[in-house]
């Protein structure tokens, strides 16, 4: 869709104001690190603030593991994790700065959408499940399922109500037929110590403890029902390090089925839609994802989800991105980031149709004013 004059120039002055402190201080090259699930949105919104204050940004994809240890340690201006953790610093913060989902990729033959629910795709992760024609599977995709479709406003983007949630304007019945393969399932999951596996991992421990029944970890093997390594799974069950690693291994892995941030489903990758308690089929988009953290608690200042929500068109893999940055760091190189940290939050960088494209957005709603208030405490000289 092409942007009108009128809103390209919008854009342009968002992208001003959001950049404005940066001009204060010399050119500088600042980075950060840790997450991978933010690595495409980070790469994509600095070139403009790039452009904008003449300042470097890098970011060094990993994991958030590495994220919180980096910070701890005092490695770069800033850091990534897609959980929030407790710092070794009282003046580190978690600042909830973007929610983006975690999108369920498979690669199958064809076109055909796939649907899943809650309880089937904790079963097929547990290994449970082992064939694509499973009885589960067929009487997820052969069913009339419900989709949600929100209201607009005038410039085209989502209606959103006080708390975040975007606005029902109608649900979809549409009866869905798929002849699933007799293959078996490949599953492609991360091996490093990963905040997406551990949001992943945790809708499973809450919601089917009988089966997940070890604590939710930033690793897959340490929380997986049974041994990563046993009977059945050698082969099976394949490990990759970051996001990149599990989009190439799903691409070259047919009949597989992984998870990643939704801009890793590229060539003949495609993403899942996921059953919720309201008795709908979410896809994990900007929308769905606000639908489904609008219904969330800050618990000390981190979120806390609520998985059972009966909120339409929640998807329930939405998670939060944390910037990880010490409040207490002075200098060009701390203004520097305060000032694109800024700029990832505006509706220049999260907020932008781009963004939204690869399944992010800002925060909404009370927790807007609360990362403002965050993001107000950095350092801006």
């Amino acid at each position: 869709m092409k942007l009108s004059r009128s809103i390209k120039v919008a854009v342009v002055a968002l992208a001003a104001t959001a950049v404005a402190t940066s001009t204060a201080f010399a050119a500088v090259t600042i980075q950060a690190g840790g997450s991978s699930f933010d690595a495409n949105l980070l790469n994509a919104c600095k070139v403009a603030w790039q452009n904008s204050t003449g300042n470097t940004f890098t970011y060094n994809s990993s994991d958030s593991g590495t994220g919180q240890k980096n910070e701890d340690a005092g490695i770069f201006e800033a850091n990534f994790s897609d959980s929030g953790y407790a710092p070794a610093k009282s003046s580190i913060l978690n600042i909830p700065l973007v929610m983006a989902p975690i999108a369920v990729i498979y690669n199958l033959p064809g076109k055909k959408d796939l649907f899943l629910s809650e309880a089937t795709l904790s079963d097929i992760f547990a290994g449970k499940v082992t064939k694509w024609n499973d009885p589960e599977i067929v009487a997820d995709n052969n069913r009339s399922t419900n989709s949600v479709v929100y209201k607009k406003n005038a410039d085209g983007t989502v209606k959103k109500d006080a708390s975040g949630a975007p606005v029902v304007l109608k649900t979809l019945s549409v009866a869905r037929h798929y002849t699933l393969p007799n293959q078996a399932i490949k599953l492609v999951v991360r091996s490093d110590s990963s905040g997406t596996t551990k949001n992943f991992v945790t809708l499973f421990t809450k919601t089917n403890a009988d089966v997940w029944t070890k604590p939710a970890d930033k690793t897959f093997a340490n929380v997986f029902p049974g041994s990563i390594n046993g009977a059945g799974n050698v082969g099976r069950i394949q490990q990759y390090s970051g996001s990149t690693g599990v989009s190439a291994g799903l691409s070259k892995t047919p009949y597989s089925i992984g998870y990643a941030e939704t801009s890793y489903a590229t060539g003949s990758l495609r993403t899942a839609f996921i059953g919720n308690e309201n008795g709908d089929f979410a896809a994990p988009t900007a929308e769905n994802t606000a639908a489904f953290v609008a219904g969330a608690k800050l618990v000390n200042g981190l979120y806390a989800f609520d998985y059972k929500t009966k909120t339409p068109g929640a998807y329930l893999l939405g998670i939060v991105s944390y910037a990880l940055v010490d409040s207490a760091a002075s200098g060009d190189k701390a203004a520097a980031m305060t000032s694109f940290l800024k700029y990832v939050a505006s509706p220049a960088c999260a907020g932008s149709a781009d963004a939204a494209g690869k399944g992010f957005a800002p925060e909404s709603g009370p927790v807007k004013t609360y990362v403002d208030s965050l993001l107000a405490k950095l350092p801006t000289k």
